[in-house]
């Protein structure tokens, strides 16, 4: 139960933050070719973040 728990908010924080980012992209008018590079970053940390965090919650 808390690992589909755990999927459904973390899929929720993932949305958010793409959300966010993709605001940031078009207030600061970034440049079209750039954009995927930004995305990809952002969500592989993400996904480190979330990954660790769900290792470290197995542990405990």
């Amino acid at each position: 139960m808390e690992v589909i728990l755990f999927i459904f908010f973390a899929a929720g924080y993932l949305l958010v933050i793409n959300s966010m980012t993709n605001a940031m992209v078009v207030q600061k008018e970034i440049a079209e070719e750039k954009i995927p590079s930004i995305f990809t970053t952002i969500n592989v940390l993400i996904i480190i973040l979330l990954t660790s965090t769900y290792v470290r919650l197995l542990i405990i």
